[in-house]
């Protein structure tokens, strides 16, 4: 195995740590019965996305993380954690919210600087 598979399997298997030790989902926001999250990717200053994707997530077994790996493939210890903002949004039981973070990751000898948007989508049963 090259040394760039072996760093993004390392990587992998460490996100896949935290998501086992995290708390579950349906623990932290005991209401919520769906999520749905709408992921769009773009260079830093580009106008359209270069990678989306829609992530529905499993309620019943999820992790309470929300990390999100980088999809620049040369970037190295980058990556989107959105858990506070997403946990804490669920918790105050929004319905629909949305924000963005930058990656910090590195690209060589400079920053990836990679714009991930999202926009969530809540339902929760009544109480």
């Amino acid at each position: 195995m090259n040394r760039r598979n072996r760093d993004a399997a390392n990587r992998f298997a460490e996100r896949r740590r935290r998501e086992d030790e995290a708390p579950r989902l349906h623990a932290e926001a005991p209401t919520l019965e769906s999520l749905k999250l709408e992921l769009e990717e773009r260079r830093s200053g580009a106008v359209s996305a270069e990678v989306s994707h829609i992530r529905r997530v499993v309620v019943a077994s999820a992790p309470a993380l929300f990390e999100v790996p980088c999809s620049n493939p040369s970037c190295s210890d980058g990556g989107h954690d959105l858990t506070t903002s997403i946990m804490s949004a669920l918790r105050m039981r929004s319905h629909r919210f949305e924000g963005e973070d930058t990656c910090y990751g590195q690209v060589g000898n400079a920053s990836c600087e990679r714009v991930l948007k999202y926009v969530a989508t809540a339902t929760y049963r009544l109480v």
